[in-house]
């Protein structure tokens, strides 16, 4: 099949959890054959949060389409998603699967000219508190667009699935995320870089965004008494303001480090080493960081939301959403224990996260036929 996939910012990326999906499926299908075409939003220079050069025109047996828009907030992905589905439209695809809310509210041109479109949901994005008015409207309307017009709406979570049929009487395809088998590494550039040891640190590394919860993790540890370092690993997104804040509660103890933006080797150490992971997130679609942690078989403690809950089964230790002093007594418990390998929750994320096994069924996905629906 000739495929397009839009709606991430770049690939190669680890900008967020769509930018992670897009590489592995389009890579993965294209390695089975198939043509795949991504269209990336073009930067005017390179990121540190990123690999791809704005110059990039093929990775990995991949075409890339650069996509000029602007660097503003919500007018970033709007600019692109008109961009994008304009010139996709005329691509010749048999198949534009789209990732995220926002960009679905033009999938319809695509759909008008007869193209069949796949709809990805990574997560209800309109609730982010990231996003402003104007931008929230907009990504609202991309989910009912996609409700009414994409030919099948995949869905991460069985929560996300529940909520399209109770809202809008949409049959969604429950399709999960993959893992891609981590490889473990001793302690080498975190001790040389960061002073860090094995089982030394509390592990958090997502982005920095209201809705992962970092404020309610560093009032929690405060009052925990340890020796061990809490990690908090990531950068910005549109809401640097936020990161400023989370820096500035982070400075009055000395025992919590800020790390910025990691990949490769440093963020395969952070992850093998860490005393246990923590995902204290308010809004989630399908955490692609807490099925790394349990990937490397890190012990995990999360908030008590569904997508959570339901990605990490009996694997973790959970805690009341938005309850600090809740929050601070699981740590404390977690603390007081001696650290373990999880081998039990390896072999269940392995097992029921394949990368080959999902990009299949998502391959499945792209030929069922349509249902009915509004």
């Amino acid at each position: 099949m000739k495929i397009a996939m839009l709606g991430h910012k770049r690939i190669p990326s680890r900008e967020g959890g769509v930018e992670v999906v897009v590489e592995e499926l389009a890579t993965r299908m294209a390695a089975l054959g198939h043509q795949v075409v991504v269209y990336n939003r073009k930067e005017k220079k390179k990121s540190r949060l990123t690999c791809a050069k704005t110059s990039l025109k093929e990775y990995k047996n991949i075409k890339i389409i650069q996509i000029p828009t602007i660097e503003k907030g919500g007018w970033n992905a709007l600019v692109y998603s008109v961009l994008a589905s304009v010139h996709a439209t005329f691509g010749k695809y048999d198949v534009i699967h789209y990732h995220a809310e926002g960009p679905c509210a033009m999938l319809w041109l695509p759909k008008l000219f007869g193209t069949r479109i796949i709809a990805t949901i990574h997560g209800l994005d309109w609730k982010r508190a990231k996003w402003g008015g104007l931008a929230k409207k907009y990504i609202k309307l991309g989910e009912k667009i996609a409700v009414k017009k994409a030919d099948q709406i995949i869905v991460l979570s069985e929560n996300m699935r529940k909520y399209f049929y109770d809202t809008y009487k949409r049959e969604t395809v429950y399709l999960p995320n993959g893992l891609t088998v981590p490889k473990k590494r001793k302690v080498s550039a975190i001790r040389k870089q960061f002073g860090l040891e094995k089982n030394g640190y509390i592990l958090f590394l997502a982005r920095i965004v209201p809705e992962k919860g970092v404020h309610y993790l560093i009032q929690a540890f405060k009052m925990c008494n340890t020796e061990k370092k809490l990690v908090i690993a990531g950068d910005c997104s549109h809401t640097c303001e936020y990161y400023k804040k989370i820096k500035k509660m982070a400075e009055t103890d000395p025992r919590i480090r800020m790390l910025g933006f990691v990949q490769g080797n440093i963020l395969e150490e952070l992850f093998s080493n860490c005393s246990f992971y923590v995902l204290p997130s308010d809004v989630e679609g399908m955490p692609i960081s807490l099925l790394e942690a349990m990937g490397y078989g890190r012990p995990c403690l999360i908030s008590d939301i569904p997508e959570n809950l339901e990605l990490a089964g009996q694997y973790a230790v959970s805690f009341k959403q938005g309850n600090v002093e809740d929050l601070k007594e699981k740590l404390q418990e977690l603390l007081q224990r001696e650290t373990t390998e999880q081998c039990a929750s390896i072999a269940y994320v392995r097992e029921k996260f394949d990368w080959n096994v999902i990009v299949k069924e998502t391959l499945k996905v792209y030929q069922m036929q349509e249902k009915s629906h509004p």
